[in-house]
Formats: structure tokens, C-alpha cells, sequence
């Protein structure tokens, strides 16, 4: 069977991928190492994630705002364990000013600023060094913001959305009066990205607390959502971090309470990235393309018109346009429906296979035949081809195709999500007892999925061997989910009386 795309999932999914950003239209290579230029479609997918996140974010309770983009460096130096963590990725400025030497623009000897200024990589120094000046009393207490930005990570090896050198996000930050309240913040944001990933992405997902080895440096505790692609390897979704006082130590965010004692503020961090379409693509899409859940969608239905150089074509033009204006009128997941109508002057298969390329979630073909019975040809992305392998397109009355049109997008949101369900909790081994059991696992497939096994939540040394035997299979713990069966016998990996269960897979 021929495909849409040159490459399929099960001959090369790293191909595959790269083959449907550029195919999708979703984003092209910049000219700058690991940075990516989002193509109108991959950034209509990305507004869609953005209005949706930020309507749940602020329905929390917190607010909007906007940091510098360059953080001094001496912001970096107060907190040793997170300037570790990404002395690494860091970008530098160093000068401000260029001149020309030898027909080449150099850096000015002369412009060189007092203190290097690092391009963020994320923005809890400079956040702090704010709610130091902000928090005074507990009556300021919380203090619920968040920001949608860019950031710069000096990534070694890049991919489109999954790993770039720029991307972006947003970011909350948040400070309260006891650990109580910022441990109960650090496990709202977590439920909100979880049920935005699987409500809104249809990407369904495990929430749980990362161990002490993958904590964002700097945090007493990391959570995060693991999603699984569809060769098996588990993707990083979004993580939401209690930070305790380190970082208002290092920032001096103090405040005094209700009996006059000044103390430290508890404080909690929170991310969700652009990495979110990477998962998007990797879960929802097939051979043809990507396929995009209509919530996220920029456009839920596009009509191609069938146009033929005609006396007709006006005809169906008006036609479609009606139509458009039918389904705009509709009310779907509490918004108008998103419709568009491709007047560009290309072939109508061409058109076609371009928004199937691209995942819109219902592409409808209308023809002189169509106006004349008052019909749509009706293709649904989730589910392209008939048994027999032809395209399925139905041929429907148009106005049975309105009155149904919100029904038949809520009908594939959840299939796509019902789809990737399976496929999640399918993949996991939830029997294996010892390491060398999971050992063979991971050996006995290509696309071996993830393994769910007792942990003693080993520390210090013990951890780092355990570490260190992971990265050699080049395996990684995954989080310990929150809703695992109890533990009932012994950890895999270091024989002490387990814990917890934890999982363990390949990632991105």
C-alpha cells in the first residue's frame, strides 16, 4: 500500500518523524543550530495548547506576567546545586557591541559588560531575586504567577519540538507560608497539566514523583507526566517541582508571619513546553501524516472544493462558504467550531492530501454532484481508509453532516485518546521481579515499551550503581506513579524490601 509519507513508523520512526514535521508543515530547520522556525500550522497547534493551558492555569488562580530574557550571572552563582545542573546548557552575553577588523564583525574589546548575562534556561534566580522585593508580610502570601516565554538550552543533540536549543514554554512560579500549601500547589499544577494532556492532547499520561537522580536541580521533590510514543519510548511531558527554600534561601524570599518571626518562603515551580507537539506527533500520528485532536486543532473541518475552471465553480464556492458559516455557528468543547474553507488555486487532491498530511481532524470534498444533491464527501482523519484499503469518504447530506459535525469531532477526540490509552497501558510490564528479568525485557524487542517494578527508593551510592546500570542498558527511571498497586515484595535492583513501584523504559 502506498502512503502519503516516504518513510513509514515501523521502517525508520526516527526518519518518520522528522518526515511528518516537514511534510505537516509544522516547522523547517532556521539556519541556527538547534533552533526551528514553527510553520503556521505547528504554531496554530501551539496557540491551541497555549489558550487552552493558560484558561486552566489562571482558572487556579495565578497571573500572568513577564521576566528578562537576560539573567545575571551572580543570579546563577547563589544556588551551587542548580547552577550545576545547567552550567552545561548555559548561553552567555559576554559583550555588547561589535566592530569590524579585518572585514569581520568581532566582539568590541571595549563593549565587554561587567557581569555575563546568561539567556535563560529557565527562570527561577530571577523570579526569586523578585519575590524577595515583593514579599514582605504573610499577608503576601501566595504569590501565584506564571509567564509564557522563550528559553535557550546549548542542546549537544537536537530535534524538532522534542529537543531544541530554543523553545517555548511556560513557566509558573509560585510562594507560600508553609510547605502544606506549596506541596498542595505542586499537586494542583500537576493534576491540571495531566488532565490538559489527556483532555485537551488526548495524550493520555502517568503522573507521578520523578526519583531523587531525575529531580530539576535544586528541588526536594520533581513530578511529572510520562507519556508513551509509539515505538515504546516515554516522553517527558510536562513536570511540576516543590522547591522548598532553596531557592528563596539563595534569594533571601523571607517574610514575617502572623507572630512577627521572619521566615523563609516555600516555593514551587512549574513547566509545559513545546516539546508537547514532539508527543503529539509521536502518539497520535500514522503513515499519511500527523492527525491532530480537534481541541488542539487550528482548524477542526476544511472544505476543498472540487473547482474545475467552470461555470459551476461559483456554485460550489457558494456552497462551501454556506457551509462554513453553518459550522461556525456551532458550539464545540464550549467554542465555536474552527472551519476553513481552501480557496487556493491548487488541484483538489492535492488539497486534500495536504490537510490529511497535516491532521486536520475532518477534511470535506465538495463537487458540482455534492451541490446538486445537496451532500459532503466526508473523510475523518482518525480513521482514513475502509477495510479494503480505499480512501473512506462518505458521501452525506450536508445538513445530516451539521447537525452532526460537533458530535463526529467529540467522537474522534476520544478515539484518538482511546486509541493511545490502549496502546500506553498495553505496553507496560508490570511482572518482572528481578534485574535480569528486566534485563531480557529490554533485550527481547526493538520497541519493548516500559517496565513498572518495586523500588526501594535507594539514596547516595546505591543509587548512583543503580544509575550507572541503567545508563548502560541506556535505560532510565521514568517517575513512581501515583496510583501503582502496593508494593509486595522486594526492589529489582537492589534486593531491599521495596517501597514503591517505579517505571523504567527508553526515553526522548
Amino acid at each position: 500500500m502506498k502512503h502519503a509519507l516516504s518513510v513509514t513508523r515501523e521502517q525508520d520512526f526516527s526518519a518518520w518523524y522528522q518526515a511528518v514535521v516537514s511534510e505537516a508543515d509544522l516547522a523547517e530547520e532556521s539556519g541556527v543550530r538547534g533552533c526551528m522556525v514553527i510553520r503556521p500550522w505547528g504554531y496554530g497547534i501551539w496557540e491551541r495548547i497555549q489558550k487552552l493551558l493558560d484558561d486552566r492555569i489562571k482558572a487556579t488562580g495565578h497571573e500572568n506576567c513577564y521576566f528578562p530574557l537576560f539573567i545575571p550571572l551572580s543570579y546563577f552563582e547563589k544556588e551551587a546545586e542548580h547552577v550545576d545542573g545547567f552550567a552545561k546548557e548555559m548561553a552567555v552575553v559576554t559583550h555588547h557591541r561589535l566592530i569590524q577588523r579585518d572585514g569581520k564583525l568581532v566582539p568590541d574589546p571595549d563593549a565587554k559588560l561587567e557581569e555575563p548575562l546568561v539567556v535563560r534556561p529557565t527562570s527561577e534566580t530571577v523570579i526569586g531575586a523578585a519575590f524577595s522585593r515583593w514579599v514582605q508580610s504573610w499577608r503576601d502570601l501566595p504569590v501565584l504567577i506564571n509567564q509564557w516565554a522563550n528559553v535557550v538550552r546549548w542542546e549537544m543533540r537536537t530535534r524538532m519540538f522534542l529537543r531544541t536549543t530554543e523553545f517555548l514554554w511556560q513557566e509558573g512560579h509560585t510562594a507560600h507560608a508553609t510547605v502544606a500549601e506549596a506541596l498542595d500547589e505542586t499537586m494542583k499544577m500537576l493534576e491540571v497539566y495531566r488532565s490538559f494532556a489527556e483532555d485537551c492532547v488526548a495524550l493520555p499520561v502517568i503522573a507521578g514523583e520523578k526519583p531523587e537522580n531525575e529531580r530539576f536541580p535544586g528541588a526536594v521533590a520533581t513530578y511529572s507526566i510520562e507519556a508513551m510514543m509509539q515505538d515504546g519510548k516515554a516522553l517527558q511531558a510536562g513536570t511540576s517541582h516543590f522547591l522548598g527554600t532553596t531557592f528563596s534561601a539563595a534569594q533571601n524570599i523571607k517574610f514575617q508571619n502572623a507572630e512577627g518571626q521572619q521566615e523563609l518562603a516555600q516555593t514551587t515551580s512549574w513547566g509545559m513546553s513545546t516539546r508537547m507537539i514532539g508527543g503529539l506527533i509521536m502518539v497520535h500520528g500514522d503513515d499519511e501524516g500527523l492527525r491532530v485532536p480537534p481541541r488542539v486543532a487550528p482548524y477542526q473541518i476544511v472544505i476543498v472544493p472540487m473547482l474545475r475552471d467552470t461555470d459551476e465553480d461559483a456554485a460550489i464556492l457558494d456552497y462551501c462558504s454556506d457551509l462554513v458559516n453553518s459550522l461556525s455557528a456551532l458550539d464545540q468543547f464550549r467554542e465555536p467550531v474552527r472551519a476553513l474553507l481552501d480557496r487556493r488555486p491548487a488541484k483538489a487532491a492535492t488539497k486534500r492530501w495536504g490537510w490529511v498530511k497535516k491532521g486536520a481532524p475532518i477534511v470535506i470534498e465538495v463537487g458540482g454532484r455534492d451541490v446538486a444533491g445537496g451532500n459532503v464527501s466526508v473523510i475523518r482523519r482518525d480513521r482514513l481508509y475502509r477495510a479494503d484499503g480505499k480512501l473512506d469518504s462518505a458521501v452525506v447530506a450536508k445538513a445530516d453532516f451539521v447537525a452532526g459535525a460537533a458530535a463526529m469531532l467529540e467522537d474522534i477526540q476520544q478515539a484518538l485518546f482511546a486509541d493511545a490509552h490502549a496502546r500506553l497501558h498495553g505496553n507496560i510490564n508490570r511482572d518482572i521481579a528481578s534485574i535480569d528479568a528486566l534485563q531480557a525485557h529490554f533485550k527481547a524487542s526493538a520497541r519493548p515499551g516500559w517496565a513498572e517494578v518495586q523500588w526501594s527508593r535507594p539514596s547516595g551510592a546505591a543509587l548512583d550503581k543503580v544509575v550507572e546500570w541503567l545508563k548502560g542498558e541506556k535505560l532510565t527511571l521514568r517517575n513512581v506513579p501515583l496510583d501503582a498497586a502496593p508494593v509486595d515484595g522486594n526492589c529489582v535492583f537492589t534486593g531491599a524490601v521495596a517501597v514503591e513501584r517505579v517505571l523504567v523504559g527508553r526515553s526522548y
